[in-house]
């Protein structure tokens, strides 16, 4: 009986390894067919039963599985990327996978175009998570292509994946990258194009007599903006003490980058800081003197402290650079405005008596200067930008507080009402 057992076990065996090897058939004449679907049909029927066949079929079953899903893959199956290269990893593992070895490689350079291609048309349709994950598996494939890193980091903060931009930075400040270079370029003679090619392959093109104009167009450095944008990374996460230490980082390599001061003045405003932001916003003013906006949020964070003093002349730089800047225009007059209510508050709590009544009239003959400061500063500011609703409003509420009707209704019919 134990006789007839064994016998049953050995044609159960046979029978098995006989279906493996029809399905592997099966899938390799579908694949050569361009039919991966019915491959990858035929693969599965067997992918419970491959794991105690003899290893030169698991190493044909994972070569033909890589085939198949990289031909899905490029196919439009997204999720088939993955599959494909777990596969052919697998069949250079295995011993038996060498006689696959060379195709293999071929197919996973293709992989790794495909790849690169595929993230290309996500990033153009905005689809920047499945951009960075097909970029980052295109770098897997081809570490020494690190810019593949780089462009998914990129597209990871495009699509405000944040925390997995921040690997990607992590990594490439890990593996020291730089991304700077030289690109060669010369002009092909025959059609005009300006062409890249590696040095060699160029200054022999340009003896030969088929290229002219070399060009030898060096790239920047970009660690400081990974670094720089690992910063603004951590802030945005809410990992404030890491980008107070990655923006020290930054400014290290670019002290003089005004947009990195800038993001570390914003930081430490958010922090509550006032005085640091000030600080810094200052030292940016330095680093950019003609840049208008510095000078505006200088007015405003002085504007904020109660240093009206300062917040005007910030205003006025700002406005010297640009003339027409309606918001500096606003809160310059606002600062008279707001220095002329804080008089009311003094002259609503005189008496009657003469010496309050002297007292009074004293404030109020300032508070109106004062609300006439801020008039003239918008009546200056409507020559040039006469229809602006923004200027007028404002204007109108400063004459309404002054009680000149005039004026004030002058501005109502500049404004329609």
């Amino acid at each position: 009986m134990k006789t007839k057992i064994l016998i049953i076990a050995a044609m159960s065996f046979a029978m098995v390894g006989f279906a493996q090897k029809s399905e592997l058939k099966a899938a390799d004449k579908a694949l050569k067919g361009g039919d991966s679907q019915t491959a990858k049909t035929a693969l599965e029927s067997i992918a419970g039963s491959i794991s105690g066949a003899d290893e030169k079929y698991q190493a044909q079953y994972q070569f033909l599985t890589g085939k198949t899903y990289a031909d899905l893959a490029k196919k439009g199956d997204a999720t088939a990327f993955q599959k494909a290269v777990d596969a052919f990893k697998k069949v250079k593992e295995m011993p038996a996978g060498k006689k696959y070895v060379a195709e293999t490689d071929q197919h996973m350079s293709a992989i790794t175009a495909d790849l690169v291609n595929s993230a290309v048309a996500d990033n153009g349709n905005k689809n920047f998570k499945e951009a960075a994950e097909k970029l980052y598996l295109s770098y897997k494939l081809s570490p020494r292509d690190t810019s593949y890193l780089y462009f998914a980091a990129g597209s990871a903060v495009n699509g405000q994946e944040f925390e997995q931009a921040l690997q990607y930075y992590n990594e490439l400040q890990e593996l020291g990258y730089d991304g700077g270079g030289v690109v060669y370029k010369a002009t092909n003679v025959a059609s005009g194009q300006v062409e890249e090619m590696d040095k060699t392959q160029r200054d022999l093109m340009v003896k030969s007599g088929t290229y002219k104009d070399p060009q030898d167009e060096k790239l920047p450095s970009k660690s400081a903006e990974i670094v720089k944008n690992t910063a603004l990374i951590y802030t945005q996460l809410g990992q404030d003490e890491k980008a107070i230490e990655a923006y020290k980082a930054a400014r290290a390599n670019e002290p003089n980058d005004v947009n990195l001061i800038l993001n570390e003045a914003n930081l430490y405003y958010k922090l509550g800081d006032k005085d640091k932001f000030k600080e810094l916003m200052a030292e940016a003013a330095s680093v950019a003197p003609e840049n208008a906006d510095l000078q505006y949020n200088i007015g405003v964070i002085n504007m904020e402290q109660g240093n009206i003093q300062e917040a005007r002349v910030a205003y006025r730089k700002a406005l010297e650079i640009k003339p027409d800047y309606t918001n500096a225009q606003l809160n310059l007059s606002t600062t008279y405005v707001n220095e002329g209510n804080g008089l009311i508050d003094e002259m609503n709590t005189l008496g009657n008596s003469k010496k309050d009544i002297a007292r009074y009239d004293e404030l109020k003959a300032q508070k109106d200067q004062l609300f006439g400061e801020g008039a003239k500063v918008l009546e200056d500011a409507l020559k040039g930008n006469p229809e602006n609703q923004g200027l007028l409003e404002q204007l109108k509420n400063i004459y309404g507080a002054m009680g000149d009707n005039e004026n004030f209704m002058r501005i109502k019919k500049l404004l329609g009402e």
